[in-house]
Formats: C-alpha cells, structure tokens, sequence
C-alpha cells in the first residue's frame, strides 16, 4: 500500500483505472516536507489504510495534479482533506472546472515547498502540460505521462496493438509517440527539458513505470532522444 523509496519518500500504488478503454494502474507519491507536512503527489483512491498510514507521516498539506489527465481522485482528496492546497498543472481548471484548485503551477514561481522540491513545466505539448518534479533529498526527479513502460501481456487483442504502435510496451520505458508527436512547440520543450537535465538526477519515478534506481540523469537523457535537435 504504502513503501518508503528515499529519504521522506513514499509510493502508493492504487486500483487500476480504465481510460478510454485501456486499463491503467494508478500510483501517488508521498514527499514529506521538513515541517512534517505532505505533498501528495497525483494521488490515488484514498482508501481508509492509506489514510491511517498518512495520518502516521503527518498532516497532508499539498494535493498535487502534475498534469490534467490525472485528475480522477483530486475531489476525493479535496474532500478529506480541506485545509490542504491543491496544486494544479497549467490546463487542470479548464478540463476539470469542479475541483477548484488552489494555484496552478508556474515554471518561474517559487513556493513554500520549494526549497524541498524543484520543479520544471514542460511546455509544448497539444495533449496536456506535464509538471516534471525533483525531489533534492533523494535525488529522485518524478514523471507523470511523458515516461511510460508497460510489461508484456498488459494490454490484450486490439490495445495490445495500438499500446505497441504507440511504444507503451517498448523494451524499456520511452515517451508515448502520441506525446512526440503532440509537442509542436519543441523550442519550449527542448528549453525544459535542459532543466530538468541539469538536476543530479540518481532515480526517477513515473506513474506508469517500474522505478529507475541510479543513473537517472542518463536515463532522462535517453528517453528524450527524441526531443534533441
């Protein structure tokens, strides 16, 4: 439910979720921030082991959309936790006008957190504005959608064929073609992207991915190829 991967860090993976009739897993971060508080990024289904387990870490004072695709269990978050702020990426408030978010996520603001986290919005892209984050005391940088790796025999008949052609389960991880292909400003996104690379970047998360433990910075830089002049 809950599993420690650095320093003040936590994955919880939840339930899967079916988009546009492909089946996805579903996985938040957990960062706890010096003062105890926690950034919850992209959360899953909060279910009442995971809150006891939070409740545990400390009080949750961040809930986090890195992009306005994952955005399906933001109210059930906003519900429980009232006094948090939820932290939006660009686009989230026009796709999702319900949920209400607190702020939405400049590339040159600085936040409570941010001395903590760094982070970089990827600009470019016609399918949804991803915000790419580094947590400096693990050295972990997380990734929503841009990176994504499903193992063989995930997907079956007809999306089995589609995930293939769209490099989802590629030997190894890589950006979706549909992701390549929607970044039609990829004078932003190369900009970006050479900041996302100047983290010292040891592992990387990813929503739909196994972790990448070490040499991270190497990892980024070959699963962007494609974005490289």
């Amino acid at each position: 439910m809950l599993r420690p991967f650095g320093e003040n860090l936590w994955i919880a993976d939840g339930p899967e979720a079916i988009v546009a009739g492909f089946r996805y897993p579903t996985r938040s971060i957990i960062i706890r921030l010096a003062d105890t508080s926690l950034f919850v990024w992209s959360p899953t289904s909060l279910t009442d082991a995971l809150a006891t387990r939070l409740k545990g870490l400390g009080p949750v004072r961040y809930i986090v959309a890195p992009n306005a695709l994952h955005n399906l269990f933001i109210a059930e978050w906003q519900s429980a936790y009232p006094d948090a702020s939820v932290l939006a990426a660009p686009g989230l408030a026009k796709r999702r006008p319900d949920l209400r978010p607190d702020e939405t996520l400049e590339g040159d603001a600085r936040y409570l957190w941010s001395d903590e986290i760094d982070h970089v919005v990827m600009r470019g892209s016609r399918i949804t504005t991803e915000v790419v984050f580094f947590h400096r005391a693990s050295s972990t940088a997380i990734f929503t959608d841009l990176i994504q790796h499903f193992r063989p025999g995930w997907f079956s008949g007809w999306r089995a064929v589609i995930a293939g052609l769209d490099l989802m389960t590629a030997p190894q991880p890589e950006t979706p073609r549909k992701f390549r292909l929607s970044f039609v400003d990829r004078r932003s996104a190369r900009a970006d992207l050479r900041r996302i690379l100047a983290w010292p970047t040891d592992n990387v998360l990813m929503a739909h991915a196994d972790p990448i433990t070490g040499q991270g910075r190497a990892f980024i830089a070959r699963t962007f190829r494609w974005l490289k002049p």
